[in-house]
């Protein structure tokens, strides 16, 4: 079914610290967004890319292996299947995330 979405719209009333759920599914992909402030916990995809789009606030990104890297509004990125990262955000922060319907996250102790 088509039907014209404001992402902007669907999340300006949410203030729960943190909060994700699937706006659309893409073939055998789905389409996220997330609200949220604070710190989600390190992880990784092991087969699935994870693309991330920033619609307001700031969010951060830590890698292990690597510097963390700053996305503001309609800054994207793909972090690749297997990498281990975390996200943050010191203010409310509301992105979309694309990747695999059935994509697993699994859980580390430290990056």
């Amino acid at each position: 079914m088509t039907e014209k979405m404001n992402l902007i719209d669907l999340t300006k009333d949410i203030t729960e610290q943190y909060k994700n759920f699937v706006v659309s599914d893409v073939n055998d992909h789905c389409v996220r967004i997330a609200v949220f402030q604070g710190n989600y916990k390190w992880h990784y995809h092991s087969s699935s890319d994870e693309f991330f789009m920033v619609l307001e606030g700031e969010l951060q990104i830590d890698f292990q292996d690597r510097k963390t890297v700053i996305l503001k509004p309609n800054d994207t990125i793909v972090i690749p299947a297997g990498t281990i990262h975390r996200t943050r955000a010191n203010q409310r922060t509301v992105n979309i995330c694309f990747e695999e319907k059935t994509a697993d996250t699994i859980e580390v102790e430290n990056g």
